[in-house]
């Protein structure tokens, strides 16, 4: 009796093990496919700024209500083969290790793709264990999303300032208008606080801010044919 009560309990833990894997998958693939078609509510990094006292600006608006501009900036400024790749750039990742490796800290080279499945998903901060997760969502939302809900979704969700999130909320409290109507540099002035939005300013930008501006403005024109990415052009 007792052996049958052992290897009873030994085929049921060995099935929990092979399923186990495969409810995760299924219960990922079901959380990608909902926020395919649903504006993001909260991010972990909102959530934790709200628990922190700090402001919550957001309003979510839907790729045609944002500026083409605000798109060929961010893509110039952050990402200018997101059309082309399938969620990594593999160049500017090995080019990141080798700077780590070398001893001259840390480079990003992470895509528009991964930036959205960490700023969706996961916590702040830095680490092998996030990296991990975040590639693995990033797997996910380019098998499951289109390039235009990727874009759509990290303009609604990245930060732009303390207690900014979205463009549209950025648009409105540094600029006083939409996001349908901003200007190419003021578009590129939102890109270049990306990489620090909680340092730098585009109402009031730095000598860097302006710098990086004219930078992104001058790519934007090779981002694309016409208004919009061809990857995201109806």
């Amino acid at each position: 009796m007792g052996k049958t009560t052992k290897s009873r309990r030994w085929r049921v833990r060995r099935r929990f093990v092979a399923l186990f894997p495969v409810a995760v998958l299924l219960f990922t693939a079901n959380l990608v496919l909902l926020y395919r078609v649903l504006p993001v509510p909260l991010t972990p990094l909102m959530v934790l700024r709200l628990f922190e006292g700090e402001a919550l600006h957001k309003d979510w608006v839907g790729l045609d209500a944002i500026a083409p501009a605000m798109v060929r900036a961010v893509i110039a400024s952050e990402d200018t083969k997101f059309c082309f790749h399938h969620g990594f750039d593999w160049q500017a990742i090995g080019s990141a290790l080798d700077d780590l490796g070398d001893g001259e800290g840390r480079r990003g080279g992470s895509t528009i793709s991964q930036q959205t499945a960490k700023n969706v998903w996961l916590w702040p901060g830095r680490s092998w264990l996030r990296k991990g997760f975040e590639a693995y969502f990033t797997v996910w939302i380019e098998l499951l999303w289109p390039k235009s809900r990727i874009i759509e979704v990290y303009l609604n969700v990245i930060e732009f300032g303390p207690g900014l999130y979205g463009v549209e909320s950025a648009a409105r409290h540094l600029f006083g208008k939409t996001a349908a109507t901003l200007s190419a540099r003021e578009a590129a002035l939102l890109a270049a606080v990306l990489p620090n939005p909680r340092r730098l300013s585009a109402a009031v930008p730095s000598a860097y801010v302006r710098g990086r501006t004219g930078i992104i403005l001058s790519r934007m024109p090779a981002v694309g044919d016409g208004d919009w990415p061809p990857c995201i052009a109806p």
